[in-house]
């Protein structure tokens, strides 16, 4: 994904099971996408996001946080931190795949394939304004509301 790109027409399925088409939202819209839910890094940062959640809202702008983990798991995972982040999964890799976040990673020396801890701002035109690749967890959030709230 480039500056200025189009959200990808894409469609991931909410933790309520519902179906989510990402081109049909109307922006700013932020999309993060991280690994796997209820990992430490993984769960701070949607911590982080929910606390920043009515400034998002303020500022109009819908944040959703993506991984290839099942709705039920999500359903779980923000019950279990009280998240109110809105999640959704991307089980098929479709949206991974279409936003280039999905590749090879390296843990202890073992290389893998998994998704690039990444975030992605929208404006109201459905274009790409900003993206953030291989996050790291402390202050982004912050950074992303800063950048969303200099939208309006």
């Amino acid at each position: 994904m480039e500056q200025g790109d189009a959200i990808p027409a894409v469609t991931v399925t909410t933790a309520a099971g519902e179906p989510l088409a990402l081109r049909e939202l109307a922006g700013p819209l932020v999309v993060y996408f991280y690994p796997k839910d209820d990992t430490s890094g993984c769960t701070r940062e949607a911590q982080d996001f929910t606390a920043l959640a009515p400034a998002f809202a303020d500022a109009g702008v819908r944040v959703i946080g993506m991984s290839k983990d099942s709705p039920a798991k999500h359903r779980r995972f923000a019950e279990k931190h009280a998240l109110t982040v809105e999640l959704a999964s991307d089980e098929d890799g479709a949206a991974c795949e279409a936003f280039g976040v999905w590749g090879e990673k390296m843990l202890y020396g073992k290389t893998y394939m998994g998704i690039e801890r990444a975030t992605f701002l929208f404006g109201r035109d459905g274009r790409l304004v900003q993206s953030w690749r291989k996050v790291k967890v402390p202050g982004h959030a912050e950074a992303v509301l800063e950048a969303a709230r200099a939208l309006s």
